[in-house]
């Protein structure tokens, strides 16, 4: 019954999974009251903000639909659940709003300042909170930072979080997998027209006055906050181990 509450853009929220699996409903039905809830022509609207659709994982792999909802949307929800049982379980959902709304409320609830505090609160969600699936909330940590970190750093990050690797090593399998070139030359190293597009990667030029008097301009690629979500979501997904 740990995390039956989270934090996720700075509100205290639940899911659509959660409320299925503690109150013993079945997920199919528990979208059907939200969906209903969204239609209806009489106060959509408001309901919009308390329902955010998300996806999930299932066993084969296949992507879900899901919704996270917020205290007002659970108690729209909930208030059909009826008996002895589901009566606790609300107490117990209360008791996990009020406990998160004020330590968000009073900063008893860090609000992740860098990109590492970032991955290491996901970390610690998805330890305790299986049925949330981790990347998801890997997703909200890092997707939308404007902070880009050195491949060397991402490294760290994910072994970090029980993938064997190093600075070296990642950057063999970028090259080898088609993120940076792998040709010799002034571009070795640079992210691939793939990984622009994609938008994995920024370039950071610089450039100094070396020992014969010309200037040298270096090329060194960062990872943005898309490319981190990127690369920990694909190698933590089976818990992967980078090679060579």
């Amino acid at each position: 019954m740990n995390n039956l509450v989270i934090m996720k853009d700075q509100q205290a929220v639940t899911s659509s999974l959660q409320v299925a699996e503690n109150f013993g409903k079945s997920h199919r039905h528990v979208l059907e009251a939200i969906n209903k809830k969204i239609d209806s022509a009489e106060n959509s609207a408001q309901y919009k903000t308390m329902f955010v659709e998300g996806t999930y994982k299932d066993k084969s792999g296949k992507q879900n639909k899901m919704y996270y909802m917020n205290r007002d949307g659970f108690t729209f929800i909930a208030m059909g659940f009826t008996g002895a049982k589901a009566d606790g379980f609300k107490l117990k959902y209360i008791e996990a709003f009020n406990k998160m709304e004020e330590q968000i409320k009073t900063g008893g609830f860090k609000i992740p300042s860098t990109m590492a505090e970032a991955l290491r609160l996901a970390a610690d969600q998805q330890e305790q909170l299986e049925v949330m699936k981790p990347k998801a909330i890997f997703a909200d940590s890092v997707a939308t930072s404007h902070t880009t970190i050195l491949v060397g750093d991402l490294a760290k990050i994910i072994k970090g979080n029980g993938v064997d690797t190093g600075a070296r090593r990642l950057f063999q399998w970028m090259r080898d997998n088609g993120y940076l070139i792998k040709r010799k030359g002034a571009d070795y190293n640079s992210p691939t027209q793939k990984s622009m597009d994609l938008g994995l990667f920024k370039i950071k030029e610089s450039s100094h006055v070396n020992s014969d008097g010309v200037t040298v301009v270096t090329k060194t690629p960062k990872v943005t906050g898309k490319g981190q979500q990127y690369f920990i979501n694909k190698f933590l997904e089976n818990n992967s181990v980078i090679s060579r």
